[in-house]
C-alpha cells in the first residue's frame, strides 16, 4: 500500500460522520503547496530548476475530555511536486499527540525542537534558498521527542523539548523562554531566548525579536553554536524587514554565521487571501565554496 493510500485512509477515518461526540471534535485537513521556477548559479554556472519548497499536507485536530482537558494530535507530511516521485515523493514532518490543560500542554512524537519554533516568523525567506538553516544550525526535527509547553503569563510562556537518545547515545534537549505572540497577533512585539545542549551534535544559543507597527515589521536573531567533536565556535546574527502595502509585501533578509553572509530581497503579491505569487533574489556567500546566487518566480496556494 502506497503512503497516499495510507493517507487517504486516515483523511477519510477523521472525516467520517460521527456520533454525539462530533461537537467536542475538531479537526481539519491543510496543505501548503509552493513551487517556484529557479534560475540558479551554484559556482558551475547558470542553470534553470523548478523547486517544491518544503510543500505540505497534513491533519491535525483536538479533541475536548473530562476535567478540562483536550487531546490533540498532528501528522504532517511534506510533498515534492516537482522532482520525486513514488515513495520517495512524501517524507515525515511533524508528527504528533498530546494532552492541554490548564496546566500547559505536553505532546509526544517527532516535532521541531522549542530552539527552532523560537524564530517564529522573523525568517521572511523560510523554505527558500535564503532559508535560516543555509547558514545556521539548530533546525532539527527530531525523533523520539516529549515536548512541554507552560501556561502563558502576562504572555511569557517556558518550553522545552526532550529527546529520547536510545541505547546508543545520551538524551538532548533544548529550551526557551518566549514573550509575546508569535504571529503578533494578540502582541505587537515578540520576543525569545533558546538554547540546545547537544542536540545533532550542537550546543546552541539564540535571541529573537520581532516587532509588528502598522504596516511595518522588523525581526532581529542572534545566535552562538558549538560543534561538540571539535569545539568549533561560531556566532551569526540575522536582521529582517517586511512591509505591506494593499496586496503587495516587499521583504529583506541579511544573516551573518562569522564570514558566511547571506543577502535576499522578495516580493510577494496576494492573488486571494490563499493564495500568493512571489519572487525573490538570493546571494550567498561561504568561504569554504564558490559564491552562489538564485533568482526564483513562484506560487503558493494554502487551504
Amino acid at each position: 500500500m502506497t503512503r497516499w493510500i495510507y493517507i487517504l485512509l486516515i483523511t477519510l477515518c477523521l472525516f467520517w460522520p460521527r456520533g454525539s461526540n462530533a461537537a467536542s471534535e475538531q479537526f481539519n485537513f491543510y496543505a501548503k503547496l509552493n513551487v517556484s521556477y529557479l534560475s540558479a548559479d551554484e559556482g558551475e554556472g547558470r542553470f534553470s530548476d523548478i523547486k517544491s519548497n518544503a510543500s505540505r499536507v497534513g491533519i491535525k485536530g483536538e479533541m475536548a475530555l473530562d476535567g478540562d482537558l483536550s487531546a490533540f494530535y498532528l501528522l504532517e507530511w511534506q510533498v515534492d511536486l516537482a522532482d520525486l516521485s513514488g515513495d520517495d515523493n512524501i517524507t515525515s514532518r511533524n508528527q504528533y499527540v498530546g494532552l492541554r490543560g490548564n496546566w500547559g500542554e505536553v505532546s509526544l512524537g517527532r516535532q521541531d525542537t522549542v530552539l527552532k519554533t523560537s524564530q517564529a516568523k522573523i525568517d521572511q525567506l523560510n523554505d527558500l534558498q535564503g532559508d535560516i538553516k543555509n547558514l545556521w544550525r539548530g533546525e532539527n526535527r527530531p525523533s523520539d521527542t516529549l515536548t512541554y509547553r507552560s501556561p502563558k503569563w502576562q504572555h511569557w510562556q517556558l518550553s522545552g523539548t526532550f529527546i529520547a537518545g536510545g541505547a546508543e547515545q545520551a538524551s538532548t534537549y533544548s529550551a526557551a523562554l518566549g514573550y509575546g505572540d508569535a504571529e503578533l497577533k494578540a502582541t505587537p512585539l515578540y520576543l525569545a531566548v533558546a538554547m540546545d545542549s547537544n542536540v545533532a551534535g550542537y550546543d546552541i544559543q539564540r535571541l529573537a525579536a520581532h516587532y509588528k507597527w502598522q504596516d511595518w515589521v522588523w525581526g532581529a536573531m542572534a545566535q552562538h553554536q558549538k560543534r561538540q567533536s571539535d569545539g568549533d565556535n561560531r556566532n551569526g546574527w540575522l536582521l529582517s524587514s517586511a512591509y505591506t502595502l494593499g496586496q503587495w509585501a516587499f521583504k529583506l533578509q541579511y544573516q551573518t554565521m562569522e564570514d558566511d553572509w547571506s543577502l535576499s530581497g522578495a516580493l510577494d503579491y496576494k492573488l486571494a487571501k490563499q493564495v500568493k505569487l512571489f519572487t525573490f533574489v538570493t546571494r550567498q556567500d561561504k568561504q569554504a565554496l564558490p559564491d552562489m546566487n538564485w533568482l526564483g518566480l513562484g506560487v503558493e496556494l494554502r487551504f
